[in-house]
């Protein structure tokens, strides 16, 4: 289920004939990107967040929206779509606009110092800072590769799922050998309101890369005739009156044999790409952007990058080192955004202005 922005976030890009003029614009509306809100809306700074995706959430709603988290701090388990629903509502007081759908391909430096920022949409910003959260950038589905396959894409050919409901029924073929193909094949096969009429899982060989416990269970299920596993390739397909049927398999032996389908589910994994970014006159070092660790500031002033895109000695994945990483570049950004206002470090326990500014009652102490 996708997160629910409530209506002051919406994309009001439409009602502006000029840029929109703002403080700052966040890339990347991932974990970081929303904590990145947060942190900037304590400093009373708002923004505005792009994002490739329909949806905010970002790689935890990607890629395993339903699987369980355990390293957020003081919150023992949650999946990556309770992550992101708790973010969101973390962020509600500072009233983020959210342009989701489209992702920026024009950042220009202009004379006064502010940066010309222009999406797919042609949603345009003059922003004083930007805040590149993007992960490890666009994430695309890795393709199956035959020849007039992708007509099918979105009708019987899927490289996620986004609702399990649709599948339920379905006699399923599901290619791949990792996590995500060996989760899918488990759900669709087991009794509950999503069994498939039947699981079918291709893999080009018997060893896999899922969970050694996936595999077992999976190995397990075949046994007692609930699913099957082919050792093979998808090398054709048949379809009907514009349907597609069958996945033509070509096994180790050479021989290809026709399996009956409903709906072809692929997963091959997620290659990212740095896209536009790479493109931007950044300090980029294996596919990411370099920065400081004062502010996390990119080689060009005003513009940082926070999370899974930037790199510095003893940098560590995690999303609890890009929650720290934006609280130092909100800051780092003030002397741009009002270089004559001084900034103190508040805490949210005991300052009235913060609570103000979080819109809830300061506590009295006896």
């Amino acid at each position: 289920m996708e997160p629910q922005l409530n209506q002051q976030v919406m994309d009001t890009a439409a009602a502006h004939d000029g840029p929109i003029e703002t403080d700052a614009v966040i890339v990347g509306a991932g974990p970081v990107g929303l904590f990145q809100v947060f942190e900037l809306g304590l400093l009373e700074i708002k923004a505005h967040v792009i994002d490739s995706l329909a949806y905010p959430g970002g790689q935890p709603v990607e890629l395993y929206p339903d699987k369980p988290i355990y390293d957020i701090p003081a919150i023992p388990v949650c999946t990556g779509q309770e992550l992101t629903d708790a973010l969101l509502k973390q962020i509600e007081p500072f009233g983020a606009t959210f342009h989701l759908g489209q992702e920026v391909t024009t950042v220009q430096k202009q004379d006064d110092g502010r940066f010309y920022v222009e999406t797919s949409k042609g949603t345009r910003f003059l922003t004083k800072t930007i805040f590149i959260a993007a992960g490890v950038g666009a994430f695309q589905p890795r393709l199956l590769k035959v020849d007039g396959l992708e007509k099918f894409e979105g009708s019987q050919l899927f490289y996620r799922v986004k609702n399990p409901a649709a599948f339920a029924g379905k006699n399923l073929v599901i290619v791949g050998g990792g996590d995500s193909a060996l989760d899918w094949a488990l759900n669709f096969a087991a009794e509950g309101p999503n069994k498939a009429e039947s699981v079918i899982l291709v893999h080009r060989r018997d060893g896999f890369k899922a969970a050694p416990a996936s595999v077992a269970k999976m190995k397990e299920l075949c046994d007692q005739y609930q699913m099957q596993f082919i050792i093979g390739q998808v090398t054709g397909y048949e379809e009907k009156d514009g349907k597609l049927t069958g996945a033509k398999v070509t096994g180790a032996d050479g021989v290809t044999r026709v399996v009956p389908l409903d709906v072809l589910l692929v997963f091959f994994g997620l290659s990212p790409k740095l896209g536009p970014i790479a493109e931007w006159g950044l300090e980029i070092e294996r596919k990411q952007l370099v920065v400081d660790t004062e502010k996390f500031s990119t080689s060009v002033p005003g513009i940082f990058a926070v999370g899974d895109i930037n790199i510095y000695p003893g940098k560590k994945k995690l999303i609890l080192s890009g929650f720290h990483e934006c609280a130092l570049a909100a800051f780092g950004a003030m002397p741009i955004i009002s270089p004559e206002k001084k900034v103190f470090l508040q805490y949210t326990t005991t300052s009235p202005k913060l609570h103000k500014v979080l819109g809830v009652e300061s506590p009295v102490f006896d």
